[in-house]
């Protein structure tokens, strides 16, 4: 019983302990829980008090910033009505202005109108002098001014004349002396080393048996050879020497090239020959078509047709008396740029016409006509423009100068050619041609005087007109140049102008 009781006791114990233990837990949290609120009370109160110090303090600014936004909108209102008082001030005065020049105007034009009629009155009053002079002396006013040019000039017609010849003689020495200036100049800047080109036309060959081989069994050698190369071989005439006769010169080339590589080669058959001389062709044309971009690129053109580049490069095989064409033909292009940057002409123009005013004679033994109607239907053929064709054309005087390139253009020809040394032609054979061009025409009936020109490729032949008329001047013209044909040796063409005519000077003055 007293375990029971023990246990029951302890039981207790430990309930009414927990029951205390609970209870002294809940006031200790009510205790915690009281000091809780009022901290947060606290802090609220803190906290409405710090808002109210900020409200108060935005208050503060707000009506700083109000006062001086107040103050900066009084000063702009300020200054805006100070511009408006400034622009009206200006309005009124540009009405002013306007006001004045209106009437300053309106002045002008009652001036002008009264000008006009001072000026209409003048007039009137003039012509009615001019009639009562023209009734008093008998004599309209062009008759009487060309009365008093007539006295005036028959009281001084001597002094007249006098300063006539002077001034033009002063003016001719003047241009005379700016043109030798100007060729010159152009001749000292183009100091080009002058050397006769030949092309041979002759082979040499080192034995009697080689020449009996070109010429083959029964001819049949020389005969593939000729019908392959377009020429004839010579093989009897000099000793060691085989001739190449041909008129084109490129043919001729062809020719020595092939022949000179047969002969080194050995086999000289049929067969052998068309394959050497193929091969010639190939390389003849393509140093044509080098020295037709040398030359173009020398000269500075570089907008030729390809095509008429290698016409122009056929040139090189081409001579007139030992000068060298195409060569020639660079340098009278160079002579004729620095011409015409001297005369103010157009340096392309000039230098173009010159280069081309020979690629005539590229083809003239292929086509008929002189070798400018033959450039100048190149030309036009390849499109080359006008004023080019126009300065090449005139370079023998078969055409007109119609621009100064084509005068500078037969200067620069004159230039090239005529300076000594340039040709291969002793004086004596020179002059001996000129005078026989001129026997010739002089013994002519009806023939005044004759000259040869142009280096003797052209005589000029005047005719009495009170004798000769134009058929008759036509006719004489034939018999020259047939004689001429029949008579003389000469390269090329000489062209005969007969001149049949009636001069009668005056000075417009």
């Amino acid at each position: 019983m007293s375990l029971k009781v023990l246990f029951l006791l302890l039981g207790a114990a430990g309930v009414s302990g927990i029951l205390i233990g609970y209870f002294l837990r809940w006031l200790i949290s009510l205790g915690k829980r009281g000091s809780m609120e009022l901290r947060v009370k606290q802090m609220e109160l803190q906290a409405k008090e710090e808002a109210k110090k900020i409200v108060d303090r935005a208050e503060k600014d707000t009506l700083e910033i109000k006062s001086e936004v107040k103050k900066l909108e009084k000063e702009k209102e300020s200054e805006f009505k100070k511009t408006e008082n400034r622009l009206i001030k200006k309005e009124e005065l540009l009405d002013n202005r306007q006001v004045d020049i209106d009437k300053e105007v309106e002045g002008l034009k009652k001036k002008i109108e009264e000008i006009k009629v001072i000026k209409d009155k003048t007039l009137g009053i003039e012509e009615e002098k001019k009639k009562e002079l023209e009734h008093v002396a008998g004599l309209s006013k062009e008759e009487a001014k060309n009365e008093l040019f007539s006295v005036v000039e028959k009281q001084n017609e001597e002094e007249l004349l006098i300063r006539i010849q002077k001034m033009e003689g002063a003016g001719a020495e003047r241009l005379e002396k700016r043109a030798q200036e100007i060729l010159t100049t152009a001749i000292h800047r183009f100091g080009n080393s002058v050397a006769s080109d030949v092309m041979a036309t002759t082979v040499a060959i080192p034995s009697e048996d080689v020449k009996g081989r070109i010429i083959g069994k029964e001819g049949r050698n020389i005969r593939a050879f000729e019908r392959a190369a377009g020429v004839e071989l010579v093989v009897d005439d000099t000793p060691g020497v085989v001739v190449i006769s041909a008129f084109d010169p490129v043919r001729r080339q062809i020719a020595r090239i092939a022949l000179e590589n047969l002969i080194m080669d050995g086999r000289i058959q049929p067969a052998r020959i068309e394959e050497i001389v193929t091969k010639a062709k190939e390389e003849i044309s393509k140093i044509i078509k080098e020295k037709g971009e040398q030359a173009a690129y020398e000269c500075g053109v570089y907008s030729f047709d390809p095509r008429l580049v290698s016409i122009l490069g056929r040139l090189y095989f081409r001579t007139s008396y030992g000068q060298n064409v195409l060569q020639h033909s660079i340098e009278m292009a160079h002579i004729s740029g620095m011409l015409a940057e001297e005369l103010g002409a157009d340096v392309a123009v000039a230098k173009a016409g010159a280069l081309l005013h020979d690629i005539g004679k590229a083809v003239d033994h292929e086509v008929q006509g002189t070798h400018v109607q033959i450039g100048r239907r190149i030309l036009e053929k390849f499109g080359i423009d006008r004023p080019v064709i126009q300065a090449m054309q005139s370079h023998h005087e078969e055409y007109p100068y119609e621009t100064v390139e084509s005068v500078i253009v037969q200067v620069a020809d004159a230039i090239s050619g005529g300076r000594p040394g340039a040709r291969r032609d002793t004086v004596e054979n020179y002059l001996k041609r000129l005078q026989d061009l001129e026997a010739i025409a002089n013994t002519q009936e009806g023939v005044e005087k004759s000259y040869a020109i142009q280096a003797g490729r052209e005589v000029r032949v005047f005719v009495y007109p009170e004798r000769i008329s134009d058929l008759e001047a036509k006719k004489i013209a034939q018999e020259i140049a047939r004689r001429v044909e029949r008579e003389l040796k000469y390269p090329g063409e000489i062209k005969v102008s007969v001149i049949r005519e009636t001069r009668v000077t005056e000075y417009a003055r």
